[in-house]
């Protein structure tokens, strides 16, 4: 099946009823007066974050060098990257606005895969914006669609699918542009998480994804089932596939809500464990040298996804417990400069992030921990945190976020009006050109 949406207006190539056509079928009838306020709301702070962290990673040196190897095959000058004010093609566009909005591990992240949802989604529903008129309001809809369908995806392929080395985010997240055909050009791996490579796979999906909707536009045929078919994406991605995980309650119940906007620039896994060294470390303000060790207890994906002890930059900190974990104490804060690489090569923060040990315990909330601290005059305490700030069972208030972004635009764009921009982007239901956001992002 091929299925292309574009802000209000859907395309369906094939009646089948699948997993695939109720998907298409949702977003065909989908209409504004539908979404519930608290969905629209969590929306624009969705692109709001969205916005903020590519404003942040605009400088990064795997963006530099990603816009160096692209600008001789640009095309007509038809998007802008956001934070630095280059004019791709609309395809290049959305392939660079993904990799700066991942590029800090500071995106937001869907609880129930660990996805990241607007890094792939948001990038080339602007790109497309610079191309057609558009209004705020269906851009904003778009979106919210965008964020649903890709995170339904990964609820049907979850948890092997990740175990089995997909990155989720690139995998699952073209789904949010197109149907049939990000099928096929859906790859990722988790292998690549801690070095550059792993935003190639979150600019790719940005990317291909307007360009698999362009395509089912255009006419291009593709297969019938490409979510739920014998070799579609999820038996071939999942030993554990779930199809009614996928579309039941569709409509109803919505996963934008149950999205997290990152307070720290790490993996959403440590959250719990961040708040718990913190209280720690205001309650008891140890010495780094007077730490006998720190035992880290939580869900298995913890180990999973941040068990590296031996992390040698800053952009492979971002997915360490260990180093988190010592950069915590070391310093009682885990913002942008914890993961600088001057941070990692600390001889306080290498010799603490060896006493470190992680247990695993299966029935505890992914967004839970507890740290238990062992000083060497034989103190013990322990802190238990629920919900990780930023969660959903611990949101980020809007001042929050605001000043996230603010924080964002000092790191990448310190040229940003970022007043005026957080109020434009809060008021996008209300935009009749979306793209003014997007000029708002680069110097004058």
């Amino acid at each position: 099946m091929g299925v292309f949406w574009r802000f209000g207006e859907v395309h369906l190539l094939s009646d089948q009823s699948h997993v695939t056509n109720r998907l298409a079928q949702f977003v065909a009838g989908s209409q504004w007066e539908t979404i519930p306020s608290e969905v629209r709301r969590e929306g624009v702070r969705g692109l709001l974050n969205f916005v903020g962290c590519a404003l942040g990673g605009a400088q990064d040196e795997a963006m530099g060098i990603a816009v160096k190897v692209l600008t001789p095959f640009f095309g007509p000058p038809q998007g802008i990257v956001i934070g630095r004010g280059d004019r791709p093609d609309a395809l290049n566009a959305a392939f660079l606005n993904a990799v700066s909005a991942n590029v800090l591990e500071y995106d937001d992240t869907h609880l129930g895969t660990v996805m990241h949802p607007a890094a792939a989604v948001a990038p080339g529903l602007f790109a497309l914006a610079g191309l057609r008129p558009v209004s705020g309001r269906e851009l904003l809809q778009a979106f919210i669609l965008g964020v649903e369908i890709s995170c339904r995806v990964g609820l049907g392929v979850m948890p092997t699918h990740y175990r089995r080395g997909w990155h989720i985010t690139a995998t699952c997240g073209i789904f949010g542009a197109a149907l049939g055909h990000a099928a096929t050009q859906s790859a990722s791996l988790v292998e690549s998480i801690g070095s550059m490579a792993k935003s190639l796979g979150v600019g790719n999906a940005a990317k291909n994804g307007l360009a698999a909707a362009l395509f089912a536009e255009g006419g291009f045929s593709g297969p019938e089932s490409p979510i739920e078919g014998r070799y579609g994406f999820a038996a071939v991605t999942s030993d554990s596939a779930d199809l009614a995980r996928i579309a039941d309650g569709i409509g109803q119940h919505w996963e934008v809500l149950k999205n997290a906007y990152k307070p720290y620039p790490c993996g959403v896994v440590l959250f719990p464990v961040i708040d718990a060294c913190l209280e720690l470390g205001a309650r008891l303000a140890p010495e780094t040298e007077a730490i006998d060790r720190v035992v880290v207890r939580g869900h298995p994906l913890m180990r999973e996804r941040t068990d590296r002890p031996n992390v040698e930059t800053g952009r492979d900190a971002r997915v360490s417990l260990q180093h988190t974990v010592a950069a915590a104490f070391r310093f009682a804060a885990a913002g942008l400069a914890q993961y600088e690489d001057d941070c990692v090569a600390d001889p306080a923060v290498r010799a603490l992030r060896a006493r470190v040990v992680f247990e695993e315990d299966p029935d505890a909330p992914v967004e839970s921990a507890t740290v238990t601290l062992y000083l060497a005059d034989g103190t013990e305490q322990s802190e238990y945190i629920r919900h990780g700030r930023g969660t959903p069972g611990r949101p980020m208030s809007d001042a929050e976020l605001d000043s996230k972004v603010r924080e964002l635009a000092a790191y990448g764009a310190p040229f940003v009006d970022a007043a005026g921009l957080i109020a434009a982007v809060r008021g996008i239901e209300g935009e009749v050109d979306p793209t003014r956001l997007m000029r708002l992002t680069v110097p004058a």
